[in-house]
C-alpha cells in the first residue's frame, strides 16, 4: 500500500514528539511504502527507512519547495509558469472573486443554530455557511490547478474588496461587520498562508494522485492536501490528531495584540477548516477523549472518529518499573516544560503546605530545555517564589543550608536520564491547569509510580483509577494527596503497580502499530479500486499461476485464465 503521509513543520526535518511518532510509525510498518509531504519543511532531513522517500516539501514563506531527497529524481513545488504571480485575465478574475466571496462568506456568516451532528442549520438565504465555504474553498483549488497563479491573487485587491463585501453581507458576524480595513488586510494575509497548500504541485498521477490513502499527521492546514487528494482522485482520508490544531489557536499567545474583529475571523476560518477536515476524513483517530470531544463538537461524526492512544517505548523504563524499592520515599519529582500552564506556582504552596506537616519531604522540579526564550523568565520567578517560600536550612550555625526544592534540567549532572529523574523519587506530581495529552505522566506509570495530577485534558482517561486526581488551581488538595502517598508506601507501592500494567496494555508503541496496520487495511478495503496507466487487471490471472514450481511454470494458458489441459 502506498501512503501519502502529511506533515507540517515536523518529520523528516524537525525532532520532537510528532516526529517521533511518524518515524516510529514508518519504521514499524516496514510492508507499506511511505511518501512524505512535508509542509515547513526545512534543514536536513534526517535519515529514512528503505519503505520511505520525501516525495514533496513546501519550505514556510511561500509555495515554492526545495528538492525533494530520496526520489528518483527532484522535484519542486511549482516549477514553470505556474509558479509566477501573474496576473489573472478578465475570465480568471470574476472566477477568483467569486470562489473567494463564496468562501469568505463561509467564514463570515453567524451561527443559526446547532444540527443533530454539531453543524450549523441554514440561514436566512437557506445556504449552510460550512457549506459555502467548503465550495468556495474548491473552487480555488481548482482554478490553482488549472490556471495557477493564486498565492498572488490571495493577496491582490479583489481578495480584500470580496473580502469586506462578505463581511458587510446580511447575516455576518457582529464580529466580522464591525472588522475595518486594517483587519481586512491582516485577515487576507493570514488567509494567504493558511491557502498555501491548494498552490502546490502535489495534485498530480505521480504525486498524491499515485498514493492509496493520505494519512495527515495533524488537522488543519496539515490536512488540507489531503483534502484536495480527496476531491481531485477519490483517495481516502485519515486524520490523526494528538492535539487539536484548533485549541491551539484559541489559546495561543500570538492573539493577543489582534482587535476583537480581527480574532473573530481568524477564529471562524479555524474552525470552517476544521469541521471540513472532520467532515470529509475517512476515519479521525484522535489520541485521546479529550481531542475527540473537540471532533465531535466541531461536528465530526462518532461513528468515524475511533481512539488510538499515542505509542511510547516502554523498554528504557523497563528496569526502573520493575524495582518497587527504588525512588527515596519522602520525594516528589515534577517533570515538564516550565511555563504558566503548569502552575509551578500551585505546587510550590502545596509543598509549603507539605513540609509543614512533613518536614522532611523533599520535591524535585525537573525542566525540560525549552526552546522558548520566554520561559527562562518563569523558571527565574518560580526560583525566587521557592527562595521565598523555602530558606535554607543549616543543621547548625556553620552549616551550609540546604534548600528543600531543588531546580534541575534534565540532561544535566543531576538528571541525565527521564528514568533516573523518575527513580529518584516516591510520587510524579503534574500540577498543570491545561493539558492535551500529558506524556510525564505514561513514563511515570512505566515507571511504576504513583501519581497525583490535576484534572485537565486528558489525565483522567491516562491515569484510569491508577493515580489520585485532584482539581486544578487546588493547592489544599494537591497538598492533601500528596501527602497521602507519602505516608502509605502499601498503597503508594500498589498504585504504582497497577499504573504500569495499565500503561503497558494501553499507551506501548506495538499497540499504537496494530491499531494503525488494521486501520490503513479497512479504509483501504472499503475505497473504491482506481486503475492507474500501466496497472494490471486484477485476478487476471488465478493464485497458482505464481506458486513456484514446474507444474505451474507453463501451467496457465495465455489469455485463457486457466491451467493447460
Amino acid at each position: 500500500m502506498r501512503i501519502g503521509l502529511l506533515t507540517e513543520g515536523g518529520y523528516p526535518y524537525a525532532a520532537g514528539e510528532s516526529g517521533l511518532w511518524c518515524e516510529r510509525l514508518v519504521r514499524g510498518l516496514g510492508q507499506h511504502q511511505f511518501d512524505l509531504y512535508a509542509l515547513g519543511g526545512t534543514g536536513t532531513a534526517r535519515p529514512l527507512p528503505p519503505n520511505a522517500r520525501v516525495a514533496r516539501t513546501a519550505p514556510p514563506g511561500g509555495p515554492d519547495s526545495g528538492p525533494a531527497a530520496g526520489g528518483p529524481r527532484e522535484r519542486t513545488a511549482l516549477s514553470g509558469p505556474r509558479a509566477a504571480r501573474r496576473a489573472y485575465g478578465r475570465r480568471e478574475r470574476r472566477r477568483f472573486t467569486e470562489a473567494y466571496h463564496q468562501l469568505a462568506l463561509g467564514v463570515c456568516a453567524a451561527e443559526t443554530g446547532r444540527g443533530p451532528a454539531g453543524g450549523t442549520t441554514p440561514g436566512p438565504d437557506g445556504t449552510l455557511p460550512g457549506t459555502a465555504f467548503a465550495e468556495g474553498l474548491y473552487a480555488l483549488a481548482e482554478l490553482a490547478r488549472e490556471r495557477g497563479g493564486l498565492p498572488g491573487a490571495l493577496r491582490s485587491d479583489d481578495a480584500v474588496r470580496a473580502l469586506e463585501a462578505a463581511c458587510r453581507a446580511p447575516g455576518a458576524r457582529r464580529g466580522a461587520a464591525a472588522a475595518g480595513l486594517p483587519d481586512h488586510l491582516a485577515f487576507a494575509e493570514h488567509l494567504a498562508r493558511t491557502l498555501r497548500p491548494l498552490s502546490l504541485d502535489w495534485y498530480q498521477e505521480d504525486a498524491l494522485g499515485a498514493a492509496d490513502l493520505c494519512h495527515a499527521a495533524a488537522g488543519g492546514t496539515t490536512a488540507l492536501p489531503g483534502l484536495l487528494a480527496k476531491r481531485f482522485f477519490g483517495t481516502p482520508l485519515l486524520v490523526t490528531e494528538y492535539g487539536v490544531q484548533l485549541r491551539s489557536h484559541y489559546l495561543s499567545p500570538a492573539g493577543a495584540d489582534r482587535s476583537a474583529p480581527l480574532r473573530t475571523l481568524l477564529a471562524a476560518l479555524h474552525g470552517r477548516l476544521a469541521a471540513e477536515v472532520y467532515g470529509q476524513a475517512a476515519l479521525l483517530t484522535p489520541g485521546n477523549a479529550h481531542t475527540r470531544r473537540w471532533q465531535e463538537r466541531c461536528g465530526a461524526d462518532r461513528a468515524r472518529i475511533r481512539t488510538v492512544h499515542p505509542g511510547m517505548a516502554a523498554d528504557r523504563f523497563a528496569e526502573v518499573g520493575e524495582d518497587e524499592e527504588s525512588g527515596d520515599p519522602a520525594t516528589l519529582v515534577w517533570v515538564g516544560r516550565a511555563e504558566p500552564a503548569k502552575d509551578l506556582i500551585a505546587l510550590l504552596h502545596a509543598f509549603a503546605e507539605i513540609r509543614a506537616r512533613q518536614p522532611d519531604a523533599r520535591l524535585r522540579i525537573v525542566a525540560v530545555p525549552a526552546r522558548d526564550p520566554g520561559s527562562g523568565a518563569y523558571l527565574a520567578h518560580i526560583r525566587a517564589l521557592a527562595a521565598q517560600l523555602f530558606p535554607d536550612e543549616a543543621a547548625g550555625a556553620h552549616a551550609v543550608g540546604e534548600n528543600p526544592v531543588a531546580f534541575e534540567e534534565l540532561g544535566g549532572p543531576e538528571a541525565p536520564t527521564l528514568e533516573d529523574t523518575y527513580a529518584s523519587g516516591a510520587v510524579v506530581v503534574l500540577s498543570s491547569v491545561v493539558e492535551g495529552f500529558p506524556a510525564s505522566l505514561v513514563e511515570a506509570m512505566f515507571c511504576g509510580r504513583a501519581t497525583v495530577s490535576t484534572d485537565v485534558g486528558a489525565v483522567v482517561e491516562i491515569i484510569g483509577g491508577t493515580g489520585l486526581v485532584v482539581p486544578p488551581r487546588n493547592p489544599r488538595a494537591l497538598s492533601d494527596a500528596c501527602l497521602a502517598l507519602l505516608r502509605e508506601p502499601e498503597r503508594r507501592h500498589r498504585l504504582g503497580a497497577a499504573a504500569r500494567a495499565r500503561a503497558l496494555e494501553l499507551f506501548t508503541v506495538e499497540q499504537n502499530l496494530a491499531a494503525f496496520r488494521g486501520i490503513y487495511l479497512e479504509l483501504l478495503s472499503h475505497a473504491p479500486v482506481r486503475h492507474r496507466p500501466g496497472d494490471g487487471v486484477l485476478f487476471a490471472h488465478p493464485a497458482e499461476a505464481h506458486v513456484p514450481g514446474s507444474w505451474a511454470h507453463k501451467g496457465v494458458a495465455a489469455g485463457t485464465g486457466a491451467p493447460d489441459a
